[in-house]
């Protein structure tokens, strides 16, 4: 039985990075993140305006960084692991919503990064609404 757990895990690790589904990503932005970046995903929000740090134009991701999508800050930004003080907590303020089934991301230099399932889908959408 040690065996075969052990060879699932194998097959696992060594598996293709999940992409996440942009599709459920504009749904979980629409119900978790248009607040405070707005319906256009500008910063422009309704809650923007009370924010100490205004909330990014998450349109403009790539272009603030030479042209690349920054996937591993736009991960750690949304999952905690780089808080933002002016939501008040770590982002997102949903707190255990974003947990769950973890999954690998693919980073420009090939190498993975793990976040959960809503993380990358979430993932998926901004990168996909890019100017």
């Amino acid at each position: 039985m040690k065996k075969l757990i052990f060879s699932f895990l194998i097959m696992g690790m060594s598996g293709a990075c999940i992409a996440g589904d942009a599709e459920d990503g504009a749904a979980l932005y629409m119900d978790h993140c248009a607040t405070c970046h707005g319906i256009d995903l500008t910063g422009q929000g309704p809650m923007a305006g009370v924010m100490v740090i205004k909330p990014a134009d998450l349109t403009a991701l790539s272009a603030g960084n030479g042209g690349a999508f920054p996937l591993v800050r736009v991960i750690q930004r949304i999952d905690g692991r780089d808080p933002l003080v002016s939501h008040g907590s770590p982002m997102p303020v949903y707190g255990d919503f974003f947990e769950g089934f973890d999954v690998a991301m693919k980073t420009d230099a090939g190498q993975p990064i793990m976040t959960s399932k809503p993380v990358a889908d979430l993932v998926e959408y901004l990168k996909s609404v890019q100017k």
